[in-house]
């Protein structure tokens, strides 16, 4: 089955709250590949590639989030694969 690559704005509450780590933490246990990032204006963006059902999981993570979390809203773009990543880490 062939991987997919899916980009997550994650926004509310989802910094200053281990967000990023907890992402992490989460994509390698599925292990895909890709970054987790704060940007500037509050939000997190999630860049992850692998299996469709595993992109699904994480996107289904990412609706809460760790405890102190409080996602309002995730925009999803699906995209083929591109396979520039060897791990799945934090970009800061």
């Amino acid at each position: 089955m062939e991987d997919k690559r899916v980009h997550l704005i994650v926004e509310g509450k989802v910094q200053g709250v281990f967000y990023r780590a907890s992402a992490r933490d989460t994509a390698v246990s599925l292990g895909l590949k890709g970054y987790v990032k704060n940007l500037p204006d509050g939000n997190v963006e999630l860049v992850a590639e692998g299996p469709r059902g595993k992109l699904d999981q994480i996107i289904e993570w990412c609706k809460t989030g760790p405890a102190d979390a409080n996602v309002t809203e995730i925009r999803t773009t699906f995209s083929a694969s591109i396979g520039e990543f060897d791990n799945f880490h934090i970009q800061y």
